[in-house]
């Protein structure tokens, strides 16, 4: 027992490591998109004095209107008080926008969180994966992600909702059934055991094709 113990423990760690890899190659791609429009922006400022010197008002307003359609797409979406949180968040969700899943965000952190920077690192990443996994399998005009973060008295509160293609999922054990590989179960372990490690509370809930993650941690 204690052998088979310690190879799902190196399991674990070797998921947990790529997964954090995964998530700051997320946020540096976001960033250096970030870092190229203002390295363009000089240029961009030419350009409009260009127009606006030759009077054309209507190619001034053509161009704002592509320069606000670039800025939108690496521009911070959410900013909860927590830099890893908003890291985390913005990287995710530009990536499902970039799959065809809309994200409706709505977090807030204002207090400083008891909880590491790798438990929530691995609480958002995995939440928001399994997220996308779900809605990629669903035709696009039926695709949403719902994130809601705040604090609930002294708890921190973090709901996902996400719109599945099977309707009520059938629960395993104490948790639904997937047809994802095994690191989407490791996944789930992990958020399991931080959950119960900060004496938190968890409950999945699958009803009317909508799936949803709810967890309380105390922050006191």
């Amino acid at each position: 027992m204690g052998f088979l113990s310690k190879r799902i423990d190196r399991a674990l760690a070797a998921y947990q490591r790529e997964l954090i890899d995964t998530h700051y190659r997320e946020v540096e791609n976001m960033y250096r998109q970030m870092r190229g429009w203002r390295h363009d922006y000089r240029n961009h400022i030419q350009m409009l004095k260009a127009l606006a010197a030759a009077g054309d008002l209507p190619g001034i307003r053509e161009y704002l209107d592509k320069l606000d359609t670039d800025l939108n797409t690496v521009d911070t979406v959410i900013k909860t008080g927590n830099a890893m949180a908003d890291a985390i968040l913005n990287s995710k969700i530009s990536l499902a926008q970039s799959r065809g899943i809309p994200v409706q965000a709505d977090a807030h952190i204002p207090v400083r969180l008891r909880m590491s920077e790798l438990d929530l690192c691995v609480i958002l990443g995995n939440l928001f994966d399994n997220a996308i996994e779900a809605s990629l399998a669903l035709p696009e005009d039926k695709r949403l992600i719902r994130v809601y973060m705040d604090m609930k008295g002294t708890q921190l509160y973090i709901s996902f909702t996400n719109f599945t293609a099977s309707g009520k999922l059938p629960r395993v054990g104490k948790r639904f059934s997937t047809t994802k590989g095994e690191g989407h179960g490791f996944g789930l372990v992990r958020i399991d055991n931080i959950i119960e490690r900060l004496d938190g509370y968890l409950s999945r809930n699958s009803e009317d094709g909508a799936f949803t993650t709810e967890i309380l941690i105390p922050q006191l």
